[in-house]
């Protein structure tokens, strides 16, 4: 990822209904949900909400894939990889005892994400 393509992703998350789409996104990889639904489930009209994917879109942080007569969306993980690792690259000028904090935070999401025991 380049510096073009950090800003324009990070511009496209700078705004609160695409922050919690792309959130909602994550949260629901890798079923991804229809647009109609995250209209919905967000509290937005599904033409704001089409607006607001269409930017995510171009910005290269969901993907988007015809099934039927809607359109599912998911999270693009790849360049959200490729976007943490930019502005972490260097982040501790070769001191990784500086970073282990973050390290564990996010080896700690496999916890955080799977789903709750039945009991």
């Amino acid at each position: 990822m380049d510096e073009k393509e950090t800003i324009a992703a990070l511009a496209a998350l700078a705004q609160q209904t695409r922050l919690q789409t792309f959130r909602l996104l994550v949260r629901c990889e890798p079923e991804g949900i229809p647009a109609g639904e995250l209209a919905r489930m967000i509290g937005v009209p599904q033409n704001t909400m089409s607006n607001h994917l269409a930017i995510l879109l171009q910005a290269g942080l969901v993907t988007d894939e015809r099934q039927g007569r809607s359109i599912l969306y998911r999270a693009d993980f790849d360049t959200l990889r490729a976007l943490t690792l930019y502005l972490l690259k260097d982040c501790c000028g070769g001191r990784a005892d500086l970073c282990q904090p973050l390290i564990d935070d996010l080896t700690g999401c496999a916890s955080a994400c799977a789903p709750a025991a039945k009991n």
